[in-house]
């Protein structure tokens, strides 16, 4: 992705992403034999953190002090001292606070925090440890997902997420498939195993989990659907080939299922 594509997807402005650069907060990539730079997946992800964590409140400083450590345990004490300072400005900030204070309540801070109370809750359901790698990918994917989209967006994710995670047994369902897909890791994309994930993945989103989502409308095979250097092409590129080609799997077979079966967009 170029800046600009960076920037609008994560819903910020050029000059923001080039201030993040200059005070070392946002990984600055190389640049391209034409001179643009090429940003991936990594630091999208990295960008709609900090767009979290300022919308907080926290100043930049903080944000880097959350930043520098990977399993978020500076967070609730950085969260902790704003929430001294919103008590000051109730009445203007009540809302942030109660925010705050959900975050704050939590048993245990997730690494990929602040995430809104509602996410926190279906995360907190879907856990299973041991845990897979790929399980904590795909909660750093869906944080970002949650923080870059518009409102009706973001309420449909949650109401897709929350069905999801009200299906019995959702939580072996996701554990089982986030297994097979941590074991494609070094695999070749031709291997058979990755058509076996990605129907397990796809299994793991149930019908009622589909209605609003617009999976009926994409079309991968069209111009220009993948592989022009898009944001789908970051987040494909993110993995290795192997899981790779299970997660586009996966979304084609959610794709056919919302076409061939259209009736949970009238369920609601």
């Amino acid at each position: 992705m170029r800046i600009g594509e960076l920037a609008a997807t994560v819903g910020v402005t050029t000059r923001t992403v080039r201030h993040y650069h200059h005070l070392g907060l946002l990984p600055e990539p190389e640049r391209r034999p034409n001179g643009y730079r090429d940003y991936g997946l990594r630091h999208a992800v990295v960008l709609a953190r900090i767009r979290r964590l300022t919308e907080l409140g926290l100043g930049l400083p903080e944000v880097r002090d959350v930043l520098a450590d990977d399993a978020g345990r500076d967070l609730t004490e950085v969260l902790t001292e704003l929430d001294d300072d919103l008590a000051r400005q109730e009445a203007a900030i009540r809302t942030r606070r109660l925010r705050l204070r959900a975050l704050l309540d939590a048993d245990d801070m997730p690494a990929e925090g602040p995430v809104s109370p509602e996410l926190a809750s279906i995360f907190g359901e879907l856990i299973r440890h041991p845990e897979p790698a790929i399980a904590a990918k795909d909660r750093e994917m869906i944080a970002f997902l949650e923080t870059v989209a518009a409102p009706e967006d973001r309420e449909r994710l949650l109401s897709a997420l929350r069905a999801t995670a009200d299906a019995p047994g959702a939580p072996e369902r996701a554990h089982a498939a986030y297994a097979l897909l941590d074991a494609l890791d070094g695999a070749d994309p031709a291997d058979p195993r990755v058509e076996e994930a990605a129907h397990a993945l796809a299994t793991c989103l149930p019908d009622e989990a589909l209605a609003g989502l617009g999976l009926a409308q994409v079309d991968l095979d069209g111009p220009g659907a993948y592989g022009n250097g898009g944001f789908l092409s970051a987040f494909l590129d993110d993995f290795p080939p192997a899981q790779s080609a299970a997660v586009l799997r996966t979304i084609r077979l959610l794709a056919d299922r919302a076409r061939t079966d259209p009736a949970p967009m009238g369920r609601a």
